[in-house]
């Protein structure tokens, strides 16, 4: 039953059905409705610059797309290695699609390295192009091959494509004053130039990208850009490729509207620029460099125009330090970390708490524990998140499902946090903030209403008919407490982490001001209005529910997608909100008799919907570092349904 989940239900996850030729000169041309090519190399190969302008040109060309970058997790491994290898894979088509694909249709490989660490999901049949240049017999010693793959058959499966590209992209530069190592450099730029002419994408994007990325270099410039027109010439008139692609324009997959191609963290940052702007507050983020997080901090450093003031602080605890003070005085305030991060921030996250005023938290999961794997992405933060203070700690909780979807849940945090007067976290991770994907820019008029009003003025009467200002004196809606900037006359008031009484904010131990003042708290985040659970069930005849949160998203659908077409009913919903759930997910979980949970971590959400519903849950779990692959989860759900 497996393979048929595979050979059909690919056909909705988009998965090449059939070829159409056409001749094109003397070449063929021939359509297909979705590619995966995956750009590999050492770290220093620009494999990621490669990735990200193929993806730019297929953007602006018009296909749905999904990206995965891999990065190496130490800063400069030796070169050559396998510690070493950077990648880069895109999925592209001409109809909607959700993952970056399971297997590479095409590897491009720099050198041994890249080849010995990326062939294992290569799928035989595929295209490989290997630079011939890198393959000496020391550069192959140093990955563990006694023999090069090139000739002892070992990639006989495969449609290799030997080519020197060190050697090719050197002599396409003679002409400019660069040495070897320097003229090398821009093998990448070849590469691409052949793929381009391959996969018939754009080049003027590209051409402009590097006169502007090298305005003031304009010699490297124009040696960038003769290695790739070299590349595409290359493709042109070599015998080896007698055959291009086409993949045309996903038409129907888009709604109307303007698009651009956005990753997760970019479009994080957008969603909390918009954010400040649709409260009318400024903008703070207080942060200290982190990956996979850094980029939100690097980005927004960029929007001094629309009210933003980032601090790069010299710690995790200062920065968030710093934020909680600028939300006191009345900013939108924002602090950036990874799970590491979380943890030495977890003191003030407990402050914000007990003085009641909105923060976002942005935690861009990583793997761990400790420093763990930098660039790995993992959702293992869930229960640091929910249960990572001291005392009674309650804090909302939201996760983006998508790259593009990083916008709309910043906004989303940003509602809670200045509706409820309290911290938030926004839960993204590695895969996330580094892949990408087509958004469409929304109009202004689209985005929520978030202005809030400050503390005026008094707002309790004395028993002696004094009016003061209470600090703890709740929204009967919402249980938020006022928002009072500092320095607004009448409205001085103590703040601190030793418990306050209800009303007043005087400083309080009193048994029964404490037992309230816990519960108050609970009950403001427990209150929190979120849409309902959405199930996916349209036949309404499956009995297992696929549950799933955050960057899940993406291969639970393309998973569910492949069974449906199988013929196999499955239901599927899928969880923005994590504290509090939505209040009909206990109804729509009793509705079935099986509940999967797929998570990149050992079972954090199963665990608390065991706890919270008394539903056994069945856990599928992941922590290699690595987004689930479509037919992967396919395959798990078809075993537990048939279980």
């Amino acid at each position: 039953m497996t393979s048929q989940v595979s050979s059909q239900a690919e056909q909705a996850d988009g998965a090449v059905v059939g070829e159409q030729r056409k001749p094109a000169g003397d070449k063929d041309v021939r359509r297909l409705d979705r590619v995966i090519i995956r750009f590999a190399g050492d770290s220093g190969d620009g494999m990621q610059l490669t990735g990200d302008r193929f993806t730019s040109e297929t953007a602006s060309f018009g296909n749905d797309l999904s990206t995965l970058p891999n990065f190496p997790a130490e800063i400069r491994a030796p070169a050559g290695t396998l510690p070493g290898v950077s990648s880069f894979q895109l999925h592209f088509a001409d109809h909607d699609i959700l993952t970056p694909g399971d297997a590479p249709n095409v590897l491009v490989a720099m050198n041994p390295a890249a080849l010995k660490a990326n062939i294992a999901d290569v799928p035989r049949g595929a295209e490989i192009i290997v630079n011939t240049d890198e393959f000496s017999k020391r550069a192959m010693q140093k990955v563990g091959y006694d023999e090069s793959p090139l000739e002892d058959g070992s990639l006989d499966g495969y449609s290799v494509h030997p080519v020197p590209l060190t050697t090719l992209t050197v002599e396409a530069l003679k002409e400019f004053d660069l040495s070897r190592k320097d003229a090398g450099r821009s093998k990448n730029m070849f590469a691409l130039g052949l793929l381009s002419w391959m996969y018939h994408r754009p080049t003027e994007g590209t051409e402009r990208f590097l006169r502007t990325k090298f305005a003031k270099k304009p010699e490297i410039a124009e040696a960038n850009i003769a290695a790739f027109q070299a590349g595409w010439n290359f493709g042109e008139t070599t015998e080896d490729f007698a055959v291009s692609y086409e993949v045309a324009p996903a038409a129907q997959a888009f709604p109307t509207g303007t698009y651009r191609n956005i990753s997760g963290n970019l479009a994080l940052s957008y969603g909390l620029i918009a954010a400040g702007r649709q409260a009318d507050l400024p903008l703070y983020l207080g942060s200290y460099p982190i990956t996979p997080a850094s980029d939100i901090l690097h980005e927004l450093s960029k929007h001094k125009n629309f009210g933003v003031r980032t601090f790069q602080a010299e710690d995790e605890i200062a920065g968030i330090g710093a934020a909680l003070g600028a939300a006191f005085g009345g900013s939108l305030a924002v602090t950036t970390t990874s799970g590491p991060g979380v943890a030495l921030k977890s003191e003030t996250i407990g402050l914000a708490v007990s003085l009641e005023l909105p923060l976002l938290i942005v935690d861009i999961q990583r793997g761990g524990p400790s420093t763990g794997l930098p660039t790995k992405t993992e959702q293992a933060d869930l229960l640091q998140a929910m249960y990572g203070r001291n005392g009674e700690a309650p804090v909302p909780i939201v996760a983006p499902k998508t790259p593009a979807d990083c916008f709309d849940a910043a906004l989303e945090a940003a509602r809670i946090a200045v509706t409820y007067r309290t911290p938030v976290f926004l839960l993204s991770d590695g895969y996330l903030a580094n892949g990408s994907e087509p958004w469409r820019i929304p109009e202004v008029d689209e985005l929520p209403d978030l202005r809030v009003q400050f503390a005026s003025g008094p707002n309790h009467t004395d028993v002696d008919g004094t009016e003061v200002f209470w600090p703890y004196k709740r929204d009967p809606q919402t249980l938020a407490r006022p928002w009072a900037i500092p320095g607004t006359p009448g409205l001085e008031h103590r703040i601190g982490g030793i418990e306050k009484q209800d009303g007043t904010g005087n400083i309080s131990y009193d048994p029964a001001n404490h037992d309230f003042m816990v519960r108050t708290r609970q009950a403001k985040v427990d209150g929190i209005d979120v849409p309902d659970l959405v199930v996916d069930d349209a036949a309404g005849d499956a009995k297992t529910l696929v549950l799933g949160w955050g960057s899940t998203y993406g291969p639970i659908t393309a998973a569910v997608r492949r069974l449906r077409a199988a013929g196999v009913p499955i239901a599927q919903a899928h969880l923005r909100h994590l504290n509090p759930f939505p209040r009909n997910l206990g109804e729509a979980l009793k509705r079935y008799d099986k509940v999967v949970i797929p998570e990149m971590n050992l079972g954090q959400l199963a665990t608390l919907i065991r706890a919270k519903y008394l539903v056994d849950a069945v856990s599928y779990n992941q922590v290699n570092g690595m987004p689930f692959k479509a037919e992967q989860l396919a395959t798990a759900l078809k075993e537990a349904i048939d279980g």
